[in-house]
Order: C-alpha cells, then structure tokens, then sequence
C-alpha cells in the first residue's frame, strides 16, 4: 500500500499535524521518514508538506499556534528568517543564524532549534565512527558546513579544519567550531581521520570530485552528505581506495529523528525511518 495511503488510513478527530515549510517542498523525503515513524509506535500524527512562499512565511509560523501544529520542520530557503521569528532560539540556532526545527511553546511562543550539525554526529555515533580526538577536514562552509562545524565544536573532536573557497566563509565556519576549528587547504587532507563533504560537488550526474580522490589514504573515513546519489563519485573512489565510507542518507534521517522528539516527546525508531528514507528515495530514482 502506497506511504501516502497508509498515513492517511490514522487520520482522526484528534490527530495531531506536523510538517515540513520550504519552497520547493514537495521533493522532500521528510513526509515519507515522519509518517513512518507515526505508524511504527502507533501515534496519531500526520505529517505533510507546506509549500510557503517567503513572503507567507510569518503568517505561516503564526499557524503553528492558531491551528495546534505538533511541530513544523524548516528547509530552504526559510532557515534564516525563522531564526529571527522564533521567541525562543536555541544556543544553535542563535550561533548559527539559521533555525530548521520550529516547537510550540505551552505559552504560545515558538521555540526554534537546529538539527542538522547533531544529526551528523548522531549518524557517525550509530555507525561506530568514533570523532573523539580526531582530526576532522570539512569542505564547505554553507549552511550545512556551518551547523556541522557548530556540531563539532560541542564535541569531543580534536580539531576541525574548514577548506572552502570563500576564505571568509571558511573563518566564519571554523570560528563556530569554538577553539577546534581553523582554516585550513587540501594538503590538510592527507592527515585527515575524518574528511566531510558539505558541498554540493558531486550531485546528480556531475561526476565531480570536491577534490583529487588521490589524496585519499586507506585509514580515513569519508562522509558526503549527498544522498543523490547515494554512492556519489567520491565515496566510489574512497572505497577503491581502502576508506570507510558513510553517504548523506544517515544525516538526513538523524536530524529528522531529533526533530521526531522533539515534535512527539519519543523516541525515533531510527530503524523505520532508515528504511523509510531508502524506499522514498529508491521511488524517487
């Protein structure tokens, strides 16, 4: 039976609602990981995409009260804006100007927070890859780049080296890593634990590297946080070349599992909302 069948099949009187607010929105897998989850621990929440506009934006979040939403998941391009909106802003949040989680408050104020950088490190954690004293190179300093650098600077991790083009970006990424972080090139690679891909090179069919694979050594561990494809050209070619390698699949259910306690106040079946991300991904292909 179809995702969108099954979710519709709890729908009741009581059913509480939560989503997912962006423009574009109706690509996004989030819906499909949600629901999942809803059906897994019997729970009577249904999760949908909002297409909003950004000049809808504030009126949107005034619904989160006027309507009882259970919660509202943010993605582009609303992350900073919300950051403003929300009354109360999470440590994350106001670091990193940018707020993708949105709750309701008992007083009807709205609490925002930031997922993404924890989910990352939630996904490593599940996946055994131990960041504790280790040297981490990230590429990218957007907004990705950013909430991972944050994540990390709250971590046990040794240091954190940003490489990004735009230099000040670069610093505005690796000051968020709080005392960890510098700027850093690709010969910074070669003495890499753990090297993070947060820029969209490699995407779709580009076939692009974010760097020379060569400079790949077998004792690494590669993360892209691409999931489309999910073996992007890079991960292929760390693995030729002896590495550990995770895709971007595990950051994107692990910031919507956080997002899940939050919105629910239980915990994520983190094992349903994988395979609900792979099939709405496989379907997507």
């Amino acid at each position: 039976m179809p995702l969108a069948c099954l979710a519709s099949a709890m729908v009741s009187g009581n059913t509480r609602v939560a989503g997912v607010i962006g423009q574009p929105v109706r690509h996004s897998m989030s819906p499909a990981i949600h629901n999942a989850a809803y059906r897994e621990l019997g729970l009577d929440w249904l999760y949908v995409a909002f297409e909003v506009a950004p000049r809808n934006l504030a009126s949107a979040l005034r619904s989160v009260t006027a309507l009882g939403l259970g919660g509202l998941s943010v993605t582009m391009p609303h992350k900073d804006h919300v950051a403003i909106l929300v009354d109360e802003p999470s440590e994350a949040v106001r670091a990193l100007g940018a707020c993708n989680t949105v709750v309701p408050l008992p007083d009807g104020g709205l609490a925002g927070h930031n997922t993404d950088g924890d989910g990352l490190l939630d996904s490593l954690r599940h996946d055994e890859i131990d960041v504790a004293g280790r040297r981490i190179v990230l590429l990218g300093a957007g907004g990705a780049g950013r909430s991972i650098a944050e994540a990390f600077g709250r971590s046990d991790a040794g240091e954190l080296v940003v490489i990004n083009r735009d230099i000040d970006k670069a610093v505005t990424a690796a000051k968020l890593a709080s005392g960890i972080g510098r700027v850093g090139t690709t010969e910074d690679l070669a003495d890499a634990d753990i090297i993070v891909n947060a820029t969209s090179v490699g995407m779709g069919s580009s076939g692009a590297f974010p760097f020379d694979p060569a400079l790949l050594g077998p004792k690494q561990v590669v993360v892209d946080l691409i999931y489309e494809p999910l073996i992007t050209p890079l991960l292929h070619a760390a693995t030729e070349r002896g590495c550990r390698t995770a895709d971007g699949l595990g950051m994107l259910v692990f910031q919507a599992a956080r997002q899940f306690r939050l919105f629910a106040g239980q915990e994520a079946p983190i094992a349903t909302m994988l395979a609900a991300a792979r099939s709405a991904l496989q379907s997507s292909n």
